[in-house]
């Protein structure tokens, strides 16, 4: 029995590795400040980007002890220490460290948390 693919549901089964976060980018109007239209892609090639985060890695693994301890449960022995950005922030980034994909239809970015430069974080949205 396959499952509909929804909005709130197509990036459920999306696994995020490591320290890096995926997100999509904030949309823009292609308006400068003094009043020029821009043609579609010229602010794609800037070398700072920002977006939505949209899903997160478990984080840095750390290294645990080599322990002969067989009776541990498998995700006893994995360590993470959390990354600092959590979905819903709005990070700048550089896009140069950065890879585009194309997800269900949708571009992402799928950067590491290294090369976040900023994140705004909107403290009522996650409560």
């Amino acid at each position: 029995m396959a499952t509909e693919i929804t909005a709130d549901n197509k990036l459920k089964k999306l696994i995020i590795v490591g320290d890096r976060v995926l997100i999509k980018l904030k949309k823009e109007s292609g308006k400068t400040s003094s009043g020029l239209y821009l043609p579609p892609g010229v602010k794609e090639k800037e070398q700072i980007q920002y977006g939505y985060i949209v899903k997160t890695g478990p984080g840095y693994m750390i290294p645990v002890p080599m322990e002969d301890e067989d009776w541990k449960a498998e995700e006893d022995k994995v360590k993470y220490v959390p990354l600092q950005a959590r979905e819903g922030d709005l990070a700048i980034f550089l896009q140069k460290s950065g890879f585009e994909v194309v997800y269900k239809g949708e571009k992402y970015h799928i950067v590491p948390q290294a090369s976040i430069l900023m994140l705004e974080r909107e403290e009522d949205l996650l409560d």
